[in-house]
């Protein structure tokens, strides 16, 4: 069961708070983010900025074959303020740029996506839900760097491991390597199966079943919180933070897998 649009609607400007305080924390915007390391914390502040802002237009545009091309030009150019005070309000700006063209059309209208061939819808719903995990990841990433990290919200991680899922991994070219399947189950209860073959990959929620009456088993299974579920994913949290069953090394196919489509 996906957040109501409203829910979304208001994470996105909570971990957007939260990205901001942690930001204006710091006491020195060229220091390295450990789970960015190509990236200074003002690399990673200028890159959420402008992608609240680079969605914004996407929503604002409509249905579309490729991006505007107004807003491709706009965040190649982009370039924020390095003065705390102002980066903030720059910010602040951006995530209000976002949720005002999300309110304006409201959660069904059709948009432009980089995720045409996912699970996931191509509407201002999608990017939504979307926007609220890479802020909330990226919120983890200033806390890191600050050495303060905090598990994410519940709310956000358990609609996360669905969404990544459905967005980030499924599509229906077809899995290079032997079929499997890989679950994601979570101590707070919900499991989810992402199976690969030459149908591509597809999400699927599993059901709560009584004991012995499980699924068939996967090639391998990861288990932790949602919030642990989701860094890892991610890539922000290694193999040993979470517990894996069966082939670990699967993993390594699937996050070097490219699906041409």
């Amino acid at each position: 069961m996906t957040l109501e649009f409203s829910d979304l609607l208001r994470l996105i400007d909570e971990r957007s708070i939260a990205f901001r305080g942690a930001v204006a924390a710091a006491s020195d915007l060229d220091a390295r983010v450990p789970t960015c390391p190509e990236w200074t914390l003002f690399d990673l502040a200028q890159h959420l900025g402008g992608g609240d802002r680079f969605w914004a237009a996407l929503v604002a545009a409509g249905p579309a074959d490729a991006p505007a091309a107004e807003a491709v030009a706009e965040r190649a150019a982009l370039v924020a303020p390095r003065e705390p005070e102002a980066l903030s309000a720059w910010l602040a700006e951006s995530t209000e740029l976002l949720l005002g063209a999300l309110r304006e059309v409201g959660p069904d209208a059709d948009c432009w996506t980089w995720w045409s061939a996912s699970q996931s819808p191509r509407t201002s719903g999608g990017v939504a839900r979307h926007r609220v995990q890479e802020t909330a990841v990226h919120t983890y990433d200033v806390q890191v760097t600050l050495g303060a990290p905090r598990p994410l919200p519940d709310a956000v991680a358990l609609d996360g491991v669905d969404e990544f899922l459905s967005t980030c991994c499924a599509t229906p070219a077809a899995w290079p390597h032997k079929p499997t399947a890989f679950d994601f189950h979570t101590t707070e209860g919900p499991s989810w199966r992402l199976t690969v073959d030459g149908d591509g990959a597809r999400s699927d929620r599993l059901p709560v079943t009584a004991a012995g009456e499980g699924p068939d088993a996967a090639g391998v299974s990861v288990h932790g919180t949602a919030g642990e579920l989701i860094l890892f994913m991610y890539g922000r949290i290694a193999a040993d933070a979470v517990r894996i069953d069966g082939d670990a090394g699967l993993f390594d196919l699937l996050r070097a897998w490219e699906p041409e489509e």
